[in-house]
């Protein structure tokens, strides 16, 4: 769980919401310091092959679809997730 300015923010619900749009292919969603909050929303996506969309188009369809303190104000790109052998995403090996 993330606790965002005192409001809780639960990853797999914002992730569930990113992994509805259709240039997503996999998300993971964590809490990052931050000194006034205490953590921020960070989303980790890989997007589907041929896909594209920038990281403010994005965050602004997140934003439309959940609450104002779950939606990621920051969404890095990346190429692949680190996995268990099972498929589990490593979340620890995001907040490194």
């Amino acid at each position: 769980m993330i606790v965002r300015g005192g409001m809780k923010v639960y990853p797999r619900e914002v992730e569930e919401v990113l992994a509805k749009h259709e240039a997503v292919s996999l998300v993971a969603v964590i809490g990052t310091p931050h000194e006034e909050l205490g953590e921020e929303v960070k989303a980790y996506v890989v997007l589907k092959d041929g896909k594209c969309i920038a990281e403010k188009e994005l965050i602004a369809w997140t934003k439309e679809q959940v609450a104002m303190h779950k939606y990621p104000r920051c969404i890095e790109f990346v190429q692949a997730l680190p996995m268990t052998a099972t498929g589990k995403i490593l979340k620890k090996e995001l907040r490194k």
